[in-house]
Formats: C-alpha cells, sequence, structure tokens
C-alpha cells in the first residue's frame, strides 16, 4: 500500500478504488421537499470499494475523501414519497482504525487483514430514522416518528478479481443498541464494470435480511416469519477531475421483499435513489 494522495486514476497500479458513489442514508444535514424546504434529516455517505487493478486505474490505497453530494430518495422504503438530502462523502482508513459510508451505512471502527485481500472488523454504524411528517400517508396514520440510532456489528470483506473484473464481497451483521429495533444482516457485492482514464464504473447487488423485531418495530407488522427484507440494485461511477477532485454519482433501485410488502405503511415495494457529487481526496 501507498500513501500518494496526488496520483489520479489514470496512472497505472494497484488499488482499492472507493470513490464511487453508493446510494444509501446515513447522519442528516438538510433536506428539501416539496412539502418542505429544508429541515435536518439523516444523512449518508454513499461510495462502493472497487479493488481496480484489473482495470489499471489507480488510487492511493491510504487516502483520506471528503465530500458533499445531492441525492433524492424515498422518505422510507416502501413509501411514495420522495424527498432530497445534502450528503457528505467520507472514506478514512488508517492502521486499524476506519470510518466510511463505502458499504451503503455510515460507520466506523476497526479492523484487520486476515490475509492480502481479506479484511474482519468490528463497527458502530448509524441507523435511520423515520420521520412522519416527510409522508402523507404517515402522517394520516398518525405513527409515531422512529428515531435515529446506532447499531454495533461485525464485518468480513474480500476484494479479488475475476479476470479482468475487480471484486468486493462484504458480509455484515448489525445488532441495534436498542434492543426493541433488532438485528440486520448485509450480503453486498461490487464488480468493476469500466475503467479507462479519469472514469471508473461499477455495478453493486446487495441482499438484506432482517429479524422480526426489526421488521416489526419499522413496518409495523406482527407474525413475521420470513426475514428477508430487501434487494438492491445499482451502478455507481467516478471521474477524476484533477490530482485531488473527483465527481461520484449513482443510481439504485431497492426491493422490498418477505412481510414488510404486506405493512399497511408500504405504498409500492419499489423504490430508487440517485446521487451526484463533488469530493476531495488527499
Amino acid at each position: 500500500m501507498t500513501n500518494n494522495a496526488g496520483t489520479t486514476l489514470s496512472q497505472p497500479g494497484l488499488h482499492n478504488a472507493e470513490t464511487l458513489l453508493a446510494t444509501q442514508r446515513s447522519l442528516p444535514i438538510h433536506v428539501c421537499t416539496a412539502r418542505k424546504q429544508s429541515k435536518l434529516l439523516p444523512l449518508l455517505i454513499l461510495c462502493v470499494t472497487l479493488p481496480s487493478a484489473a482495470l489499471a486505474q489507480t488510487i492511493p490505497t491510504e487516502y483520506t475523501l471528503l465530500g458533499v453530494g445531492l441525492r433524492t430518495r424515498p422518505a422510507y422504503d416502501g413509501s411514495s414519497s420522495q424527498t432530497m438530502d445534502l450528503v457528505p462523502l467520507l472514506r478514512y482508513y488508517g492502521k486499524h482504525l476506519f470510518a466510511r459510508t463505502t458499504q451503503g451505512v455510515l460507520e466506523g471502527g476497526a479492523r484487520w487483514q486476515l490475509a492480502p485481500g481479506l479484511n474482519a472488523g468490528v463497527q458502530l454504524a448509524y441507523e435511520e430514522s423515520r420521520e412522519t411528517d416527510e409522508s402523507k400517508l404517515l402522517e394520516s396514520l398518525a405513527l409515531d416518528d422512529i428515531d435515529a440510532g446506532a447499531s454495533v456489528g461485525g464485518h468480513i470483506e474480500w476484494d479479488f478479481t475475476v479476470g479482468p473484473a475487480p471484486i468486493s464481497l462484504l458480509g455484515r451483521v448489525r445488532k441495534h443498541v436498542d434492543s426493541s429495533r433488532g438485528e440486520q444482516a448485509d450480503a453486498r457485492v461490487t464488480a468493476g464494470l469500466y475503467g479507462a482514464g479519469p472514469v471508473v464504473v461499477a455495478a453493486i447487488a446487495q441482499a438484506t435480511w432482517a429479524s422480526p423485531k426489526s421488521i416489526e418495530s419499522f413496518y409495523a407488522v406482527t407474525d413475521v416469519d420470513s426475514r428477508f427484507l430487501h434487494t438492491t440494485l445499482g451502478l455507481v461511477g467516478s471521474c477524476d477531475l484533477s490530482r485531488h477532485w473527483t465527481a461520484v454519482g449513482g443510481v439504485q433501485s431497492r426491493q422490498l421483499q418477505g412481510d414488510a410488502v404486506r405493512s399497511v405503511i408500504v405504498e409500492k415495494k419499489s423504490s430508487y435513489t440517485a446521487t451526484v457529487g463533488l469530493a476531495y481526496r488527499f
């Protein structure tokens, strides 16, 4: 691993390119909707891990990424109401400590290398809220807000290549610190599709499972049998504008599954999120 913050995507070599923007949510900053022009909301920093040796694209493996993006997203998964956030972009890795939004949630913790390309760790993650005033349906049902919170858990990641394609696999478990909110588990894959000059494009796919407590508390359903919560498919990309500035963007579709679908608050099974942003790498 090198520590060369001035290296650009167009130079050959090995790297772990995490400048790609993902599309899930995180901490609150500023929100703009058709019904409300500004308020504090949960925020997400969106990126994906992309080791691109096979694509001959270089970003230093030890760099920090800071930026901001504009995102459109549903009020909650299953809502027909769409809202907009200003969302930050973050990536930091020390020898063992890390903080990131590059794997779909805002999280930080510690990790250790088990073998080349294989890492395991523990994390503290931000868990999103559900705001009643973002949805006419939630207001009509007079449902209470679900506050943002935190979860603790562990993860394992494996970066490798299949022929010319870089692949990143992630398995992660998250237990909410509020015991009534239950647990979730994610299986996520990122696959490099294109890399030429300053441009990198990748596809993401994720499946998420949840405990009965998690589904019941968020979707107000009972007698949960299926733990399959949702699937996500998307495309993400980045383009180096200069030695330090990078434009990022992504779009994804999410499909609710299992018992969450029969919730009275689910207006549609499919939703989409799209983000564009600008990040500084150093």
